[in-house]
């Protein structure tokens, strides 16, 4: 079962990697995971929670911190050195069919750190700004999925790679959601 799943995985990893190969997907997917492209998102993110939420706005920046926090250690600390799984880019196996859109980077490919930092910060962000902000749903989601898609796309994780961090970083991002809303005063 597992030689099945790893090799359905590799499969969609090429239909993706190579399948779907453009130019302007080779101009846009390594923009997409760059974290110094989402900054003004990240700098809105900032101004925003203190400009509606005043005082609060600690509290909004604290929690992503900790999401943040959380995921990256727990997916890039813990989980990714027991698992052990090298990167698509990495592979003996896949050399040939490897596209080298970015630098590959030495450490382990499961789970995504990127899939697991920003579908947390996603899940957080839906948790606190939804009960006033309905779009922030779709919008969330759909940002954390291109940044997911995209580590894929350039060739340094693999599908379930990405779902592994989807889910890791969904339950993260409820988690310290639960515990933003606990710690909020009663209205």
């Amino acid at each position: 079962m597992i030689a099945g799943l790893q090799e359905f995985d590799v499969d969609l990893f090429l239909k993706i990697h190579r399948g779907m190969s453009n130019g302007f997907f080779d101009w846009l997917m390594p923009l997409m995971r760059n974290r110094f492209f989402w900054s003004p998102l990240y700098l809105f993110i900032i101004i925003f929670s203190f400009k509606e939420y005043k005082k609060g706005g600690w509290s909004i920046i604290g929690m992503l911190l900790l999401t943040f926090a959380l995921g990256d250690l727990i997916s890039s600390r813990l989980i990714k050195p027991f698992v052990a799984r090298l990167r698509p880019c990495n592979e003996p196996s896949l050399i040939n069919d490897i596209i080298h859109r970015v630098p590959c980077g030495s450490g382990y490919s499961f789970p995504s750190a990127h899939a697991t930092n920003h579908f947390g910060i996603a899940v957080f962000l839906i948790m606190v700004f939804y009960p006033r902000w309905k779009p922030i749903l779709p919008i969330a989601l759909a940002w954390a999925f291109i940044i997911s898609f995209a580590q894929i796309y350039v060739g340094v994780h693999y599908p379930i790679d990405t779902l592994g961090g989807a889910l890791l970083g969904t339950t993260i991002g409820l988690l310290t959601g639960k515990l933003y809303q606990k710690l909020q005063p009663a209205k």
